[in-house]
């Protein structure tokens, strides 16, 4: 009998240490691609289609949604539980038994597996390997000009220059901003949210984790966040974008801590794209705190091209959205850099700093494990303002409110000058920037100053609209038409705002660029009293 009885332990022993997994899928194919490319409103919304155009992004296999015959195989597979698909990736996000998994294999429109334990795939299923890509990270004006009472908002707002846009009638009306979070409790009563709700501003919500509707609810992170971008009660507190449109997206399980919650987030943002979503904001950060301590990532693994939610989001930049991330709040523990996707070069990384301008303790550092300068700015993250889910106004500290004021901003700045690409707009912020001739890894090109942009721009304009380069894309010479006279200088910046080269000349019409690489550069050139600049491709 006792023999009897520890053998039956031993069997369920064995069953309930059965090793669980999770895994990316990925799929060979997608259905009738070219049809869907020629039908765009079959995929996309007018809205999306709108953008892309504005701003040359091409709708590409991409934007195709995955084959729903493949997931459903897979949902109905033996041992596997369905969470999450991405049609960028072509695949979908599974959990299971480690044998269930590999089952999968020999289904026969998989193409390969990726384990979210990186210590599987070697004499596995071997995982897709991800090319880097020279994808370019690839006027709505108010009647009434906005002299709004900050109150409690006034000195976050102010560090930045974002009341300078607003008095001159720039205040996000017009673009569409995705905030992804943990839960927006309070937002469908709260008074500070009011404006938002009547004038049919708070577009649709809804809940990644759950599958619901119904995202006005969970953790209050996220209502706490978007209060600092949509919040507007003259006198009392007002957001860096109070008239802009919004939708709320839940992709964080606050209980557990996974790389499930990646690709909640790249479904999320696909959704957004499809919906002609123009900014993100992400107060959100993955690093080494997964609860499967096999699942958690390496600094070196911060190199913007590891991690399937930095992957994510330079796919999101290339798509025409601008992703502005939280740096995250490491700098005073072991792990101390960027989280991702704060590591990706399609993310505008946002670090924190005290109300002097300091530089947050707690606030990651740079720089990415392939060496770019991260965070891109800062802004007000210690005892910054917010309104609490209840209305009442509270102080909270993290670059998680840090972003959301600079996601804010940008979306205020694109509405005044929406011709402008995302990487045009993230270089003219960085250009702003306190320290942006000496950028470091603590604060980056330091603190924007967005009131500068639009004077500056306003002031190009008058003096050298004249002045123009071609061609564009250029292969290696890229010549000026009527150069600016006497002494001048050129400034070239790679996409993710690194000078990559600068010359001086005077009267010299042309500039070789043979030895850059193939991408999307910004040059500013400048003279005595003239300044201009823009974007060219180099092929």
């Amino acid at each position: 009998m006792k023999k009897f009885i520890l053998l039956v332990l031993f069997c369920y022993s064995s069953l309930s240490f059965a090793q669980v997994e999770d895994a990316w899928i990925y799929f060979q194919d997608k259905p009738n691609v070219q049809d869907a490319l020629a039908r765009p409103l079959s995929i996309l919304t007018q809205k999306a289609i709108d953008r892309k155009a504005r701003h040359n992004t091409p709708i590409d296999q991409r934007d195709v949604p995955v084959n729903e015959k493949y997931v459903a195989t897979i949902k109905n597979s033996a041992g596997i539980t369905y969470l999450a698909k991405s049609k960028w990736f072509n695949c979908v996000y599974v959990r299971g038994e480690l044998d269930a998994i590999q089952e999968l294999a020999n289904l026969t429109f998989v193409e390969s597996i990726d384990y979210a334990d990186n210590s599987l795939d070697d004499g596995m299923v071997k995982k897709p390997v991800i090319t880097k890509k020279n994808d370019q990270y690839d006027k709505f004006k108010l009647e009434k000009k906005a002299n709004f009472d900050y109150a409690t908002s006034e000195a976050q707002t102010l560090q930045i220059g974002v009341d300078q846009l607003h008095k001159q009638g720039y205040t996000g009306k017009g673009i569409t901003i995705a905030v992804m979070d943990s839960g927006f409790p309070g937002v469908a009563t709260n008074s500070v949210f009011e404006q938002a709700r009547t004038e049919g501003r708070l577009l649709e919500s809804y809940d990644f984790v759950n599958r619901s509707t119904d995202a006005l609810t969970g953790n209050s992170h996220g209502a706490h966040t978007f209060s600092t971008i949509a919040g507007f009660v003259n006198g009392q507190f007002v957001g860096t974008a109070p008239n802009a449109s919004y939708h709320l997206f839940i992709t964080e399980d606050g209980p557990t801590e996974g790389p499930m919650e990646e690709s909640l987030w790249v479904e999320a943002a696909e959704r957004a794209d499809s919906l002609g979503v123009d900014v993100i904001n992400t107060s959100l950060g993955y690093s080494n705190g997964f609860d499967n301590p096999a699942y958690n990532y390496t600094p070196s693994d911060m190199d913007g091209e590891t991690t399937f939610i930095s992957r994510g989001a330079n796919i999101a930049f290339a798509k025409g959205m601008l992703v502005v991330v939280s740096a995250g709040n490491s700098g005073g523990n072991n792990w101390g850099i960027i989280t991702a996707p704060a590591d990706a070069p399609g993310a505008f990384s946002i670090g924190a700093v005290t109300g002097s301008g300091n530089r947050s303790g707690f606030s990651s550092t740079g720089p990415t494990a392939d060496n770019r300068i991260k965070p891109d700015v800062v802004a007000r993250g210690s005892a910054t303002t917010i309104v609490r889910a209840n209305g009442d106004p509270g102080v909270s500290s993290g670059t998680s409110f840090s972003s959301p004021i600079i996601a804010g901003a940008v979306a205020s700045l694109w509405e005044a000058f929406p011709d402008k690409t995302n990487a045009e707009i993230m270089q003219l912020v960085r250009a702003s920037a306190s320290q942006f001739a000496n950028p470091d890894n603590r604060l980056g090109y330091g603190i924007p100053n967005f009131g500068s942009i639009v004077e500056t721009l306003n002031t190009v304009t008058n003096e050298v609209a004249s002045l123009s380069l071609y061609p564009n894309p250029v292969k290696d010479i890229i010549y000026i038409s009527n150069p600016i006279k006497n002494q001048v200088k050129a400034s070239i910046y790679a996409s993710d705002g690194r000078l990559v080269k600068k010359v001086s000349f005077t009267n010299k019409e042309s500039i070789l660029l043979s030895d850059l690489t193939s991408g999307l550069y910004m040059i500013k050139i400048e003279g005595a009293s003239q300044f201009y600049q823009t974007k060219f491709i180099k092929q």
